[in-house]
């Protein structure tokens, strides 16, 4: 057969349009960071099966079309599945869903349909042995997942022990965050300068992935689940029978899901279901129609992506227009600059919207949204409202850009942008938006180490007004009398003597400690004891420029301008005039480095270690002259692997890096790295 010619246009169209969807793909599924709305992918999708159908010979396998799922994190173990977690067809008109319920009444006239929610989180197989849980696995990319039981463990709602001790029983759920969960999340992420995540399915995402269980715990995740996977010691005959079980079992199951029997019924549901989106304490984005008959289910059978006995009806996101009121800034109690569309009040997804981030200059530059603009307005996963477009012929006039202020709003320190990123803060040390989470950070371990004085307690004495910044710190012990009488301390004593006790032993901390202490941005604990260790004090490196800086061993240029940008600063100079007269220790603490015996070289931690957590390992390493890095590259001396160590060590291997084990690391710190 003679090869089929195509018109390089289409060829180029589908290239591109596939390598978009990978890169879209990557940021959604590994990334848990979409750079686009559900909507706006699903309509990549469908462009690109268009394009496709019109050259089927351009339909590679490896095409994101016939693909399940999303690319798998590199940081944690993999298993394959025991029965593949496939995708579902995704639908987006009535007509479309009269199309598949013909399809199958078509081979099967009596077949009964079930209808159910399409929760917006995570996909796992939850697998249980002897009625006890032994593993979860994300879908990853539908054959291969990644293994997250410790983390599957922490959600609340899941049974751990079964009942029923069936030999083998294998769930498929759906991890999701609750909108009131989510919610708090980004609240605490914004307090401590983390990422905010865009919508609770990224967030859910990201929190099942991550290595530390605690975490998850802190979250609040939740779970439904919605098929039996694989099972021995009992059968079943219909889907709805196989929910009914799980649910005497103790497994939340799809809410109110309801089984049909003409298209009719079915069209009925999705819209019911449609009508409480909004209301719902989760998120959801469209219904699953599903054939409820097992048997019929085989026959019907599968494609390499999908099951031909399933569908997933994709509701399009409610969109309003309004007016562009204002546009104001918050600075949040990270430091973070943000600029805030003030909105005419318009109903959406539920509630009245008046006021959208702008995120950053770039999106507003992006949007060239202008104060007076007629604006499309959408929520993000439903939840966080959002400025999609700027109607820009309905604009009057020629309104001036809006430029984020060069200053901070509050304490009038400069604003400046991260680098790599598109985020601007305030770069006061002594910022009330800040004041916080600076003296927060200022007393934990890593810094100050001051026992007692954490957030709660922070929050308890600026409330007060016994403390406006760091400096005041140091006042409160002289205030014992008036801090006894208050009503923080009448019946806890105990609690302020041992508080005032941690204080004056600060005032004596190293200088590396305090360095640490004052948040100079892009300067960690590293870095804090270079500088401790080169200048004789704190006000002899307030002094220093950016060349002394960068003469300084691994001191880039980045880090020599945060330092001298930080104590540049009037706020900056006042605090340490009043941190000196508290009796606070400036001296620097130089030794000789030529003796530490890991100086100068890189080291990568990966996995648990047997007896050191990970702060624990890293802070031996740098007492010990060596340097922590995240990520492996030829520069890197050793790589220390504990267990569920993840590509980390793949790459070690791959470059010929030494790999160490705990015992390994110990040896090492007793002898030095080059004997």
């Amino acid at each position: 057969m003679a090869k089929v010619k195509h018109n390089p246009d289409l060829k180029a169209q589908i290239e591109a349009l596939r390598a978009e969807i990978e890169a879209h793909s990557r940021a959604y599924y590994a990334e848990d960071n979409p750079t686009i709305s559900d909507f706006e992918f699903d309509q990549l999708m469908q462009r690109l099966r268009a394009l496709e159908a019109m050259a089927p010979d351009l339909a590679t396998p490896d095409s994101p079309s016939r693909k399940v799922g999303g690319a798998i994190s590199t940081d944690l173990v993999t298993t394959r599945h025991t029965v593949p977690l496939l995708s579902l067809q995704d639908v987006f008109t009535k007509s479309e869903v009269a199309d598949f319920i013909t399809r199958v009444q078509n081979d099967f006239p009596e077949v009964r349909f079930v209808v159910e929610r399409k929760i917006d989180g995570l996909s796992v197989a939850i697998r249980y042995e002897q009625g006890r849980l032994v593993r979860g696995l994300t879908r990853g990319d539908g054959e291969v997942g990644e293994d997250v039981s410790a983390n599957i463990r922490q959600i609340a709602d899941l049974p751990q022990v079964l009942p029923d001790a069936l030999p083998e029983l294998e769930v498929r759920g759906e991890v999701y965050l609750p909108v009131d969960a989510f919610l708090r999340v980004n609240a605490r992420q914004e307090d401590s300068g983390g990422k905010i995540f865009a919508n609770p399915r990224n967030c859910a995402a990201g929190t099942l992935r991550q290595l530390d269980p605690a975490i998850v715990a802190e979250r609040e995740l939740s779970l439904f689940v919605f098929n039996v996977q694989a099972v021995s010691g009992i059968s079943f005959t219909s889907h709805s029978e196989s929910l009914e079980y799980l649910a005497r079992l103790g497994f939340p199951v799809s809410p109110e899901y309801q089984v049909c029997q003409s298209f009719e019924a079915v069209w009925a549901a999705i819209t019911a279901i449609g009508e409480q989106r909004f209301a719902l304490p989760y998120g959801i984005d469209g219904a699953v129609v599903k054939v409820d008959d097992l048997a019929i289910r085989e026959r019907l059978g599968a494609t390499s992506k999908v099951p031909r006995w399933a569908i997933a009806y994709k509701f399009p996101p409610e969109q309003k227009e309004t007016r562009l009121l204002d546009i104001t800034v918050q600075v949040g109690r990270t430091g973070r600059i943000t600029p805030m569309a003030i909105l005419e009040p318009v109903r959406l997804a539920g509630t009245t919207v008046s006021r959208a981030t702008l995120h950053n200059q770039d999106m507003i530059d992006k949007l060239d949204v202008r104060i007076g603009d007629t604006v499309l307005v959408q929520k993000a996963g439903d939840i966080i409202p959002a400025i999609l477009s700027v109607r820009k012929d309905l604009r009057s006039g020629d309104p001036p850009r809006y430029e984020l202020p060069r200053n901070c709003p509050v304490c009038g320190a400069p604003a400046e942008r991260e680098p790599d990123t598109a985020d601007l803060r305030c770069t006061g040390s002594d910022c009330p938006a800040q004041i916080t989470r600076h003296l927060v950070y200022f007393a934990s371990k890593e810094a100050m180490d001051i026992e007692g004085l954490g957030p709660a307690m922070v929050e308890a004495l600026l409330a007060a007004g016994f403390i406006h910044n760091l400096a005041d710190i140091y006042q409160l012990p002289g205030r014992q009398e008036e801090l006894a009488n208050s009503d923080l301390f009448k019946t806890r004593q105990k609690t302020l003597t041992n508080l005032l006790q941690a204080i004056e032993k600060s005032r004596h901390n190293s200088l590396d400690r305090l360095i640490t202490g004052l948040g100079i941005r892009n300067i960690g604990r590293q870095a804090s004891r270079m500088l401790a260790e080169s200048f004789p004090d704190l006000y002899s490196l307030s002094r220093a420029t950016e060349t002394e800086l960068l003469a300084l061993p691994d001191f880039g240029a980045v880090s020599a301008r945060s330092v001298v940008a930080f104590f540049s600063q009037e706020q900056t100079r006042h605090l340490i005039d009043q941190l000196a007269q508290a009796g606070v220790n400036l001296q620097g603490n130089r030794t000789d480095r030529s003796n530490l015996p890991l100086l100068g070289q890189t080291f990568v931690l990966t996995g648990t270690l047997p007896t050191l957590g990970r702060e624990e390992a890293t802070r031996l390493i740098e007492a010990a002259g060596g340097k922590v890095s995240g990520s492996v590259s030829r520069k890197t001396n050793f790589v220390v692997a504990g267990d569920a160590a993840g590509s980390k060590l793949d790459k070690a291997r791959s470059l010929g890096v030494t790999i160490l084990d705990e015992a390994g690391l110990l040896q090492l710190l007793a002898t030095g790295a080059g004997e």
